[in-house]
């Protein structure tokens, strides 16, 4: 049976899955990536840890390693000073891995390695063209056409977050105002959710929320509830995700767009405000062309799926 390791990097921990070419994560292992201010000291660990993997599963060979990273560059291998990394500068990872393991290695963004996750193991496995997006602490957006995934030029194609929705409007952790994250991702929904809780008197369930518990799970739990502010909330959110989906479809025109991520646990509160806004902003020709689908692939191994099927494409 022919497998490969698929790691996902993130600021907290490091999660790495020994993956079936069926699309299963038959073993699994974490550590922590906050731990490490040395890049080659944290990639001389995620070797370690990669051998040992495959060691317990009892796989004798050395497999292909597929990564997914915060700013990370497919063409070049490098991870280019990702904000939520410890290790700052340019790190060429993928050399690292090469000259550690002695294996074929690739790394792209989490966004672009979801959506290779859907093309291989989900719900993409027959579309040519669809679009991937992520919806969580940020907003991330893979776009694939022609079956291909759309890098650009310099490998930093499909950032539909940090897309200006509002011209001088929040500031953006990239520098920027207005950017479609500020008002769709976690950290958005909350600032919308107090500012309409400022706009007018209110007294509503709401306020028994200290602001660090004030985040999406409890927004859309008031929601549920029938807290009018809490629907505005979600309302608003997939108002303004409704308009920039039906933006990116001008310009892609996909079979369907996939949404995975936290945000995805708050349902039709969210799904429906979305789905009636895309419509409506359609342009005629796309009109009831294009479906707005959950991922298919399994939640808890998503990430690592993702980035494992970036082996099957290079």
């Amino acid at each position: 049976m022919e497998f490969s390791i698929g790691v996902d990097i993130g600021g907290t921990n490091t999660d790495i899955g020994l993956v079936s070419c069926e699309g299963k994560c038959i073993a699994r292992a974490r550590f922590s990536t906050a731990a490490y201010q040395d890049a080659s000291r944290y990639v001389d660990d995620l070797a370690i840890v990669i051998k040992q993997l495959l060691q317990e599963a009892g796989v004798t060979q050395m497999v292909k390693v597929g990564i997914g990273a915060p700013n990370s560059n497919y063409y070049t291998g490098c991870i280019d000073s990702a904000t939520n990394l410890n290790f700052k500068d340019s790190v060429p990872i993928c050399q690292m891995i090469r000259e550690r393991l002695n294996t074929y290695a690739v790394v792209t963004n989490d966004a672009n390695a979801a959506a290779y996750g859907e093309m291989i193991y989900g719900g993409a496995k027959e579309m040519k063209h669809f679009i991937m997006v992520t919806l969580g602490t940020g907003i991330g957006s893979g776009f694939v056409i022609d079956g291909q995934l759309v890098y650009g030029h310099d490998g930093y194609a499909g950032e539909l977050g940090h897309t200006t929705i509002f011209p001088d409007g929040r500031l953006c952790s990239c520098g920027r105002r207005g950017c479609l994250e500020q008002y769709t991702a976690a950290r958005g929904i909350q600032q919308t959710c107090l500012e309409l809780m400022a706009r007018a008197p209110y007294s509503g369930a709401l306020t028994q929320y200290d602001i660090g518990d004030l985040g999406c799970k409890a927004i859309a739990s008031e929601a549920y509830a029938g807290d009018q502010i809490a629907l505005e909330t979600f309302e608003y959110t997939g108002k303004l995700l409704g308009i920039a989906l039906a933006n990116a479809v001008a310009f892609s025109s996909p079979e369907a767009i996939f949404l995975m991520g936290g945000l995805m646990h708050a349902g039709d509160i969210l799904l429906k405000p979305l789905r009636r806004s895309f419509e409506q902003n359609l342009l005629f020709v796309y009109k009831d062309n294009v479906q707005i689908l959950p991922s298919k692939l399994p939640q808890n191994d998503a990430s690592i799926l993702g980035a494992a099927a970036l082996t099957k494409l290079s």
